[in-house]
């Protein structure tokens, strides 16, 4: 409970804030007034731009507090650290403000009544607008209560939210941390019911990541990667607002972006291009490329032809092939191959050439153009684009691995005039990134947090993988929420695409967000959607509000809904079907109510935003009004996946939900 002792203690914290906030701005200062002197320009660029990211990383909200906790250790010895966003230090280097990712930090997420690992009194503040207004003591030292919780804390999870998401270092859950605080060696996996804090965990580990192991991330480099850009929007604050500005963010379209991707295909044939055995095909059809030699090399240089008999040709050829090489490389390695070969005949013949000659050998016309005749180079939009138009082809390399109807299904009926006037999806972009690896190893970055893991096909999860080939992930998601027709069956066989067979998964159920009425209601469908999981609960106290009415239309109903509620506080998600979008922006417009439609090029941020049902995933609103369960359902290719994006539409509401309907509800909703 809030504590009761004098207002002078208040009074205290608040000028510790003042003390603290003039501190960070003096630690600024101090760092714009760096002067650089460098007599090379790139090193003074790189300092500049060093000075620039540290100016960022020290700048001060003031309506985001700047520290939201202290905690009193009492052994080994007794002292006092205020928990915050960053580090702030005074104008003799000592701490006034501790990270809440440093080691001296944990205790204040972790520590309890029964392990309180060396505090006395954990303290937690309460702000409004950015002012301490309150704080609340919790003993640690003290006998275990029956019913113990945080008003201040339970206060700051339902708080109202507008706009994108914010950062939640100050009510990290112990279960959340253990997962935040994971070495940059293990890649985890988290599978987590709505309302749990995945995408939070997920974002504040790449937070903690590049605090712990800055030297290693800063340059191998660190990506989010989303289900799109309005989610990319959403989340896009979080990581700034910590300090951290050097993580990137993409979604898997931008990753594979090697072509301009028109939209996607038809259901059956993405599926089919989703599929793994699409990456033997693809293999094949790569290394088919490499052509063994019919006849001998022969060099001419000065007086002398120099011979390489075609069979020994093939044998090192062959020795290229059987290294595990990109094509890439054995490409470039062959002509070096071939003029050793004639450096040995030459030194057999009495002469001395040196590295020199065999470079120029190497590059020679003659080396060149034989090895270019055996080991030609892939271009991968051409290769793709001559499997999808040339049946003989692609049948030749999915002989064995597609069936024949398969094979039917890939090949274009209407062939494009050429590879750049062709209307490629994302299934196909995705293929060509495929071939473009096969061809060159793919760069490996440090750390990726890929969300929304759940929804990519064993192809798209293979070309996130392959980003990290040498580095870790944190792959975040729900089965429950597969709401594409690729959806991954299992978290086993999702890590084993990604190429992270052996990471370790974690089970998220505690439901911070989203209410227990309507957690609850959602989770009527779990059964049919994902009955292996564990059912979500809900632990805040207050059990939200929802409301299921029938009327006679739907869409009129709910903007009498939206104006009553836009008068309460917090974000408003008017979630219809995809197909309803248009005659709900001309019901609002009518009624003259200002909004904003999710996926709009000139999206702005507004109380009032128009979700279609397909963009609903990872967004959160403090009231959701959602239209027509049913429609929703029918909108997708078939039940299970309709019903899956309904429990994702219904799990969006962190304070209110309404359900309206004209049409009859899914009957598991109504047994």
């Amino acid at each position: 409970m809030p504590s009761d002792v004098p207002d002078d203690t208040l009074h205290r914290e608040q000028e510790y804030l003042r003390t603290s906030r003039a501190a960070l701005a003096v630690m600024r200062d101090k760092t714009g007034a760096l002067e650089i002197h460098s007599a090379d320009r790139v090193n003074a660029e790189f300092l500049k731009a060093a000075i620039w990211r540290r100016m960022k990383e020290l700048e001060d909200d003031p309506e985001v507090p700047l520290f939201f906790g202290r905690l009193d250790y009492r052994t080994p010895t007794t002292e006092t650290f205020h928990i915050g966003r960053r580090h702030v230090n005074d104008q003799h280097g000592e701490p006034l403000v501790v990270d809440w990712r440093a080691d001296i930090s944990v205790p204040f997420y972790r520590a309890s009544r029964t392990e309180p690992m060396g505090v006395g009194v954990r303290r937690r503040f309460g702000f409004t607008h950015g002012e301490l207004t309150a704080f609340e003591d919790e003993d640690l030292t003290a006998a275990p209560a029956a019913d113990e919780h945080s008003d201040i804390l339970d206060a700051e999870i339902e708080r109202p939210r507008s706009g994108p998401m914010r950062d939640i270092v100050a009510t990290i859950q112990p279960e959340q941390d253990v997962i935040v605080r994971a070495g940059v060696e293990d890649t985890i996996c988290v599978q987590g019911a709505p309302g749990t804090g995945k995408t939070a965990v997920g974002l504040h580990r790449a937070a903690y990541l590049l605090y712990a192991y800055r030297d290693q991330l800063s340059r191998a480099g660190v990506l989010v990667v989303g289900p799109n850009a309005s989610f990319l929007r959403y989340i896009g604050d979080v990581l700034p607002a910590l300090g951290e500005i050097e993580a990137k963010q993409t979604t898997v379209e931008e990753l594979v972006a090697r072509v301009k991707v028109a939209g996607p295909g038809p259901a059956a044939v993405d599926v089919l291009k989703g599929d793994a055995r699409m990456a033997q095909v693809l293999h094949r059809a790569v290394w088919s490329q490499v052509q063994l030699p019919k006849e001998a090399l022969v060099v001419p240089r000065g007086s002398h032809r120099w011979r390489v008999p075609a069979y020994e040709a093939e044998e090192l050829v062959n020795e290229l092939r059987t290294r595990g090489i990109r094509y890439g490389a054995g490409r470039s390695m062959l002509p070096q191959r071939l003029a050793h070969a004639v450096l040995l005949r030459m030194e057999a013949a009495g002469d001395s050439p040196d590295d020199r000659v065999q470079d120029s050998v190497a590059r020679s016309r003659p080396v060149k153009q034989y090895a270019e005749s055996l080991w030609p180079a892939v271009d991968p939009v051409k290769l793709v684009f001559r499997l999808f138009t040339d049946p003989d082809l692609l049948a030749e390399h999915a002989d064995g691995i597609l069936t024949e109807e398969e094979q039917r299904l890939l090949v274009w009926w209407k062939v494009p005039r050429s590879a750049g006037s062709a209307k490629w999806s994302v299934a196909d972009a995705t293929l060509i990134d495929e071939v473009a690896d096969l061809v060159d190893r793919t760069p490996s970055l440090g750390h990726v947090v890929l969300d929304e893991a759940q929804d990519l096909s064993a192809m798209q999860l293979r070309a996130v993988g392959r980003r990290c080939s040498t580095g870790s992930m944190t792959v975040l998601g729900d089965i429950a929420q597969g709401t594409t027709p690729w959806a991954t069956p299992s978290w086993e066989e999702a890590l084993t695409h990604l190429g992270k067979s052996g990471a370790h998964t974690e089970e998220l159920t505690a439901g911070f967000r989203v209410p227990g009425q309507v957690i609850e209601y959602a989770a009527r469908l779990l059964p049919l959607i994902a009955p292996h999981l564990t059912p979500p609960t809900a632990v805040r106290r207050a059990r939200g509000e929802l409301a299921i009415t029938r009327v006679p239309d739907s869409l009129a109903a709910a903007v009498d809904v939206v104006g009553q509620v836009s008068a309460r506080p917090g974000s408003i998600g008017l979630i219809v079907p995809d197909a309803l979008v248009p005659a709900t922006r001309k019901a609002l417009q009518d009624k003259a109510i200002p909004f904003a439609v999710l996926g709009d090029e000139d999206d702005v941020e507004t109380q009032l935003d128009v979700v279609p049902a397909g963009l609903a995933k990872g967004l959160e609103f403090d009231h959701v009004v959602l239209v027509e369960p049913a429609g929703i359902v029918a909108g997708e290719a078939d039940e299970r996946t309709g019903l899956r994006r309904l429990y994702v539409c219904l799990t969006r509401a962190v304070t209110s939900l309404a359900v309206l309907h004209s049409e009859d509800l899914p009957a598991v909703l109504t047994d």
